[in-house]
């Protein structure tokens, strides 16, 4: 079995190298520190800083849903999710009704992205401390491009969530550099220049962790993408008249601009010579399709017994159906050699350009700059974890097998389901993708039943991400992870929270292949997506692009922003996003755990459609932040406090 449980702490250490308080802007070391002055003073001191670069991902892939995990959060505020959970579990509620529970609820990934490009920033500055020697300058361009793309790319998170903010180009915060800008005119523009920057400047050696030059090239299409759509409001990207946009000049970029031909330029030249494919099974993506389950399967799985209670005169008073040998009928075709811990599947695989990885160095407070929880466990699997409520048998495997227990926020909303089954009725096929996506809780999990306080239920639950237990563990909240060559035991000592180490995909392949063909109207790349999931191959529309994103990338973290951008930035209650988030308003769910007696999806404060033309789809700027800047940022249209429509309400 492929080893995949990291204990390493070298990251963790890393991490800790540089420090700052929780004003965004102060990036002052404290008297302990090294300071640039001392550090870097040679190659492995570069490559300590660019893990402490790197590590604010597993920050934000971790700890808790309602602090910091941004990719969860755009799943919840897309039509993808409802908020769900349990009564108490608001803040995850606040961001499907795109509200807030208090004026600060958006504050800690607004700190850890500005924590992320000061490090960066500091990475690029001090880099040629090092004496490099003529034979290490590949090693010192390549490290110099990580730290130019890690700063894109969390630039681009931040105004993705926030909008216009200050740019932070240097550990020197001059004070025009504390003024909010445009991210249209201003943070675009720096944010491609970065991945110019680090697409010249990298290497094309695919690095576990590490970003290359075909992996800045996705994220420029991503990038370009969204600022072509969003705010030049081209809502076809094959056939509009896209423009180009002006780039800054630094190292790696000679300044000039950034034409849609650029961008797919850049695209063939990861599909022609990145060496990436797509697996030829869509399950081996996901843990649930582990080579242990899968054995379980083939050795007993769907074996059934009939318990019989007999009367007296042997009649039968009672008739039980109850699984013995337990096992996954979903996975039982599949391809030993295509499950997930195999070579080139799971973990690494082989249309995986760029991840957050996890390891087994977890801990109920790291400490730092951050105090980060728990942010070294792919969080995202306890958040969509089960909470079957039968006699408080939370976790209990017997009812909700091969899943496992957690917190149940987030769950898909019924639109995703019906919407998806809509489509394989009228094309008469069946996709793959759906029932490897999400588990329809009445037809796979039989017995499960709600928690009394489970709130928006679907009947549905996310299957990609979902944590997994076996037989063959030694607990019912016990993960597959705990049976895995290199586990020694939980570093979290609570392994249902503990113990996810699946990388959180931030690019597949099929990304960069939906991408090209969005942006040239050539199906042939779409087709490939298509023909892996075994639907019909269809030829180019906007509408066969939408679909296809939004059945290959479901619950990854890219449904919102493709909405977005579909929609541009001067939406009506007829665009794209507040139509489809509208589309919610009326749908049945499970409330209180009363799975007889449904209520209605209703909005909390006004409707989806109000909420999303107000805001556009950016969260409120935290107000301690707006206070700490002195008025120099400015909060977002749409969240005014005092305005009761911006506000938390209790529903249930």
């Amino acid at each position: 079995m492929k080893k995949y449980i990291l204990s390493s702490l070298a990251v963790l250490s890393a991490a800790t190298v540089f420090t700052s308080c929780n004003d965004m802007l102060d990036t002052e070391p404290r008297v302990t520190e090294l300071t640039q002055a001392t550090f870097p003073g040679k190659p492995a001191d570069v490559e300590a800083l660019n893990a402490a670069t790197y590590s604010i991902m597993n920050t934000m892939g971790g700890g808790d849903s309602d602090g910091q995990n941004i990719f969860f959060w755009w799943e919840v505020m897309s039509d993808n999710c409802y908020g769900s959970g349990g009564l108490q579990d608001d803040k995850v509620k606040s961001l499907h009704h795109l509200v807030e529970q208090n004026v600060n609820q958006y504050q800690t990934p607004f700190i850890l992205l500005y924590g992320g490009i000061s490090r960066a920033n500091n990475q690029i500055e001090t880099i040629d401390n090092v004496p490099w020697k003529d034979n290490q300058k590949s090693q010192r361009d390549q490290l110099l491009g990580e730290a130019y793309f890690m700063r894109g790319l969390y630039t681009l998170w931040l105004t993705q969530l926030f909008g216009d903010v200050p740019l932070i180009t240097s550990t020197t915060i001059t004070e025009e550099m504390q003024e909010q800008v445009s991210a249209e005119e201003v943070i675009y523009p720096q944010i491609l220049s970065d991945f110019v920057s680090a697409m010249n400047l990298m290497n094309t050696e695919k690095k576990s962790g590490h970003a290359n030059k075909f992996v800045a090239e996705a994220f420029m299409a991503r990038a370009y993408m969204f600022w072509a759509g969003f705010y030049k409001n081209i809502g076809e990207l094959a056939t509009g008249s896209v423009p180009a946009i002006n780039l800054v000049e630094q190292e790696g970029c000679t300044g000039g601009s950034l034409s849609k031909d650029d961008v797919v330029n850049g695209l063939k030249d990861i599909i022609s010579g990145g060496g990436y494919q797509l697996c030829e099974d869509y399950r081996s993506l996901w843990q649930y399709s582990n080579s242990l389950l899968w054995q379980e399967t083939q050795d007993g799985g769907g074996i059934v017994r009939v318990d019989t209670t007999w009367t007296a005169d042997h009649k039968i008073e009672k008739l039980d159906t109850v699984r013995t040998g337990h096992g996954y009928e979903f996975i039982k075709d599949m391809d030993r050699k295509n499950c997930f811990d195999m070579p080139g599947m799971g973990n690494g695989n082989t249309e995986e350009l760029f991840q957050i990885q996890f390891m087994n160095a977890s801990a109920w407070a790291i400490g730092g700059t951050y105090n980060a929880q728990r942010m070294y466990s792919n969080y995202i699997s306890v958040f969509w974890g089960l909470r079957n409520g039968a006699s408080n048998q939370n976790g209990d495997r017997n009812l909700t097998y091969p899943f496992n227990q957690g917190w149940g926020q987030g769950t898909p909303s019924c639109n995703i389901w019906d919407d998806w089954t809509d489509a394989e009725r009228s094309g008469n096929y069946t996709d793959l993708r759906k029932k490897a996506s999400l588990i329809d809780l009445d037809n796979e999990l039989v017995q499960y039943t709600y928690e009394k306080d489970d709130c928006e239920e679907s009947g549905y639950s996310v299957k990609k991400y979902a944590e997994v237990n076996l037989d063959a563990c030694n607990a019912n909240n016990d993960t597959w992870w705990s049976m895995c060559e290199g586990y020694t035991g939980s570093s979290l000592d609570n392994r249902m929270q503990g113990d996810h180490f699946e990388d959180f995909y931030l690019m597949r392949y099929a990304d960069v292949l939906l991408m090209a063909t969005e942006l040239t109207g050539d199906a042939s790349y779409m087709n490939q997506v298509q023909a892996r999931a075994g639907v019909p191959q269809t030829g180019y529309s906007l509408k066969a692009v939408q679909d296809e994103r939004r059945w290959e990338f479901a619950f990854e973290g890219l449904r919102f922003n493709d909405m977005r951008r579909w929609t541009g930035n001067n939406p009506t209650e007829n665009s794209y996003a507040p139509k489809a988030l509208q589309a919610q308003q009326g749908k049945k769910i499970v409330c209180l755990g009363q799975k007889s007696n449904k209520r209605t999806m209703e909005h909390m404060t006004s409707s989806w459609t109000q909420r999303y033309i107000a805001t556009n789809g950016f969260l409120a700027k935290p107000q301690e932040q707006i206070s700490l800047m002195n008025g120099k940022l400015i909060q977002n249209p749409g969240w005014d406090a005092t305005d009761a429509t911006t506000q938390y309400k209790v529903l249930y």
